[in-house]
């Protein structure tokens, strides 16, 4: 029986090769390591086993990596986590710091580097989880448009249909319009981001959450000012519409 007071390190990674290399080569360090070869699964044993560290694939099935990425900083900014990707461009890079990755490495990969990076970053998430404020969109307990309010904390809003209290999905929803203002988001992104679906999901799930939302906070929910739809994209929320 493994012990629990060993730091837990999920990889996410379809390379059952690379995977089982860094489990063995983890677990020797002491670590307990727990492998999921998809994003939905990924995403699955993250809620599940509350882990120290993620190391993550950017190229995987189901949901890629960067769509893992930004589904778990919905709820978490403080949880470390290190992609490993055959992906080296800078751009890519860039998007991974963007999303809020703390640490990028490229296949290949010097072993003896990985690992001290992981050390690194355990060493951090065990000072996160001693306390502190967390960082980004998470710190954030209220935000205001027009003439609503929404409380992250409470999961409550002031709207136009007075105070009303919100569902986890219509939280996570929110939030991740808030952290995109302005940017399109497709509905296949929504689901993957917001719900951690697959793209075989389908998309009036999407579709029936925004009418929730405008029902909520617009004035004339047939005529939306901040969640609009972008024909053949999705739906775009703008805080400040013009006038």
């Amino acid at each position: 029986m493994q012990n629990s007071s060993k730091p837990c390190i999920l990889i996410i990674e379809d390379d059952n090769h690379i995977a089982e290399g860094l489990k063995l080569n983890l677990s020797l360090q002491g670590y307990r390591v727990v492998v999921a070869a998809d994003g939905p699964s990924g995403l699955q044993q993250w809620e599940q086993i509350n882990p120290d560290l993620i190391v993550l694939d950017i190229m995987l099935p189901g949901i890629d990596g960067l769509s893992v990425l930004r589904n778990i900083r919905l709820k978490d900014e403080r949880l470390p986590i290190l992609i490993l990707s055959a992906k080296s461009a800078s751009d890519d890079k860039i998007q991974g710091l963007s999303y809020g990755v703390d640490d990028y490495l490229s296949k290949p990969f010097n072993l003896e580097e990985f690992l001290l990076r992981v050390e690194r970053l355990i060493t951090r998430s065990a000072w996160n989880r001693k306390g502190g404020q967390p960082s980004g969109l998470n710190n954030i307990s209220r935000f205001s448009f027009g003439r609503n309010t929404i409380d992250f904390e409470t999961m409550t809003a002031i709207c136009q249909q007075g105070s009303i209290t919100l569902t986890e999905q219509e939280i996570k929803l929110l939030k991740l319009f808030c952290a995109n203002q302005g940017k399109p988001l497709s509905r296949e992104k929504l689901l993957e981001i917001g719900w951690g679906y697959t793209r075989k999901a389908s998309t009036r799930t999407v579709d029936n959450f925004i009418v929730r939302l405008r029902k909520y906070f617009e004035e004339n929910p047939k005529k939306p000012s901040y969640f609009k739809s972008l024909r053949a994209v999705g739906y775009v929320f703008d805080p400040e519409p013009p006038e």
